[in-house]
């Protein structure tokens, strides 16, 4: 199952070159994992990014899909899918450690954690 979730496209997301700056294309991705798995105490230990094609304008909603491709111990796997319209624009994977907030350490993932990311489970 892929969540989908709508992101705001700022004016101010515009960068010289008149499109949508590449860094902001992770900030999306990371709004969109707040809204889908927020209560997962976890941070971001790699992410990498297929620009597909260029977003040339603000104040627009782009749609992110979000799904889980492997679930490890204490780590999973994402994968996102950011469209404009119809128009796939980026294509982004991250790999998620889960983390205790307490001891800043990484901990294995909870069954109920397990339980949530297997439904959004996708094998590429």
């Amino acid at each position: 199952m892929k969540f989908t979730n709508k992101q705001f496209v700022r004016w101010d997301d515009l960068d010289a070159f008149d499109h949508v700056n590449n860094a902001r294309y992770l900030t999306l991705a990371q709004e969109a994992r707040f809204v889908w798995g927020g209560k997962i105490e976890m941070v971001v230990a790699r992410a990498e990014i297929d620009f597909l094609a260029p977003i040339y304008e603000g104040n627009i909603f782009v749609d992110v899909d979000i799904w889980v491709t492997a679930i490890g111990t204490s780590s999973f796997t994402l994968m996102y899918e950011i469209r404009n319209g119809e128009q796939l624009v980026a294509r982004i994977k991250s790999v998620q450690v889960a983390i205790s907030f307490e001891s800043k350490k990484s901990r294995p993932l909870s069954e109920t954690e397990r339980e949530f990311l297997t439904s959004y489970l996708e094998t590429e």
